[in-house]
């Protein structure tokens, strides 16, 4: 299970390692988008908008339907979450240090308050 779940989130953080891929995500965000509306913002054929696609929908982050000659691609957030998770240790560990770096600082700043004048420290 914890390979599986690896597996996914380097899929999906492959996925995000691209700027192109992230901003076709967040214009995802606001609704459907044909494959053509997803390679507009950028300067590339709609063959290499489909392969940016292609590694979404390989993560997971996005689904592809077929109407006709019309290709509709909407967000699919739920691997998100798992990417998120992972973060979030992290924010957690980042936050803890610096909170503690921050009372240490504020100790030390009370110390230096608190001595005589004239006293070094």
């Amino acid at each position: 299970m914890v390979e599986l779940q690896s597996a996914q989130l380097d899929t999906v953080f492959h996925a995000l390692g691209d700027a192109t891929r992230r901003r076709m995500l967040r214009d995802l965000a606001a609704g459907e988008r044909t494959v053509g509306q997803l390679a507009d913002p950028f300067a590339i054929s709609l063959a290499a908008a489909s392969k940016h696609i292609k590694v979404l929908e390989r993560a997971g982050l996005i689904r592809r339907k077929v109407r006709g000659r019309t290709h509709l691609c909407r967000l699919e957030p739920g691997p998100l979450a798992g990417a998120q998770e992972w973060l979030g240790f992290y924010e957690r560990f980042w936050t803890g240090r610096l909170d503690a770096l921050d009372r240490l600082l504020r100790e030390e700043d009370a110390r230096h308050e608190t001595k005589p004048k004239g006293e070094n420290t």
